[in-house]
């Protein structure tokens, strides 16, 4: 008779401590990448809090690492049919978002742009910002325009600033959307930008503050410190949220003394848990979400995913980021996702197009 795995379960009075493979097992738990799970794309990018996609492919090597059955069809429909969408969210970079996160976490990541506008603020002397953000407004919900268009119609308005200036300030003042066919596998097209409200249909809604963003942070990536949710949205002053929302969470040290918090149901697996080897595509999120990325990278190995400016797939044998593996892009074959990889690594088995196991 098999052995039942035990899970990690809170201790009351002082708080119980996480070592690096508990942790790592707990997130990878979250991530849906201890076992592939049957959830749909869209569902599956809303638990996930959105899916890196500085390219049009890593949102699709993601899922395929985490999905039963993925094909690439299963994101590019409800892209095509406007349920997902492409636009600069978390950490001032383009994620793909569920409808519904499209318009209410990027209000809430407002702070973030404001921050990043401020370093143009030398090419912007004399723009009237709320006027250039209603102008804007107008060029893009009138029809869809790539960067180039709205930086020559804003220029007109104001030929003494900075282009470049301009067109950061519009997609930082508004919930710019890239529109479809960009982001669809195997299909092409500039990058060309509407607003969130007018692609999707309905407008922005109040953001829902950091009180209820926690709680999904902590169900994807926890459990987890308030400077690794402060590094994963790339924002600051979280602390107040987590002591409001203390009573209903619990709490756990890491091997360095950091508190860490946690959802008393989320899943924390025995740190002996089988972890599959799982391709990751270039910044996926499970890499970039946490201010020690121990839990998932060595510290040896930090950095290893990036040789000057180009970043390259990264490949977690027994949970962990594996050493002297470089994987370079994937391709289309028979409708599915493929990879090349350089590095040898005993034991490895392909399991057909839609990914590896």
């Amino acid at each position: 008779m098999t052995k039942a795995k035990r899970s990690i379960t809170p201790v009351r009075g002082p708080a119980a401590v996480l070592g690096t493979r508990a942790l790592n097992r707990a997130t990878l738990a979250r991530q849906l990448l201890l076992r592939r799970s049957p959830l749909s794309a869209e569902a599956a990018v809303g638990h996930l809090v959105g899916l890196q996609a500085q390219n049009v492919k890593p949102p699709y090597y993601a899922l395929a690492a985490r999905l039963d059955g993925f094909t690439p069809e299963a994101l590019s429909r409800p892209m095509a049919d406007r349920a997902v969408a492409r636009l600069v969210t978390l950490r001032s970079t383009i994620h793909t978002h569920t409808a519904q996160d499209c318009l209410t976490l990027r209000p809430l990541a407002q702070p973030a742009r404001d921050r990043e506008l401020a370093f143009f603020r030398k090419g912007l002397t004399g723009v009237d910002l709320d006027l250039l953000t209603v102008l804007a407004r107008d060029l893009v919900e009138s029809a869809p325009r790539t960067m180039k268009q709205l930086r020559e119609a804003l220029i007109e308005e104001w030929p003494d600033a900075d282009p470049q200036a301009l067109s950061v300030a519009a997609r930082c003042r508004l919930p710019l959307v890239q529109i479809t066919p960009r982001g669809l596998w195997g299909r092409s097209g500039q990058v060309t930008l509407t607003t969130a409200e007018r692609w999707l249909g309905r407008p922005a809604e109040p953001s829902p503050g950091p009180d209820a963003v926690v709680p999904r942070y902590l169900a994807a990536f926890g459990p987890a410190s308030v400077k690794d949710m402060q590094i994963w949205a790339g924002l600051t002053r979280l602390r107040e949220a987590f002591d409001r929302l203390r009573p209903r969470l619990i709490t756990f040290h890491d091997a360095r003394g950091v508190e860490l918090f946690d959802l008393p149901d989320a899943p924390r697996p025995d740190p002996d848990t089988p972890a599959p080897p799982r391709f990751l595509p270039e910044f996926d999120n499970l890499l970039l979400s946490h201010a020690d990325r121990t839990r998932v990278v060595p510290h040896e190995l930090r950095g290893s995913t990036w040789q000057g400016n180009i970043p390259y797939r990264a490949l977690l044998v027994g949970g962990f980021l594996a050493e002297g593996v470089s994987c370079l892009p994937g391709s289309v074959h028979e409708g599915g996702l493929t990879r090349s990889c350089d590095g040898r690594l005993p034991g490895l088995r392909r399991r057909g197009p839609s990914g590896l196991t």
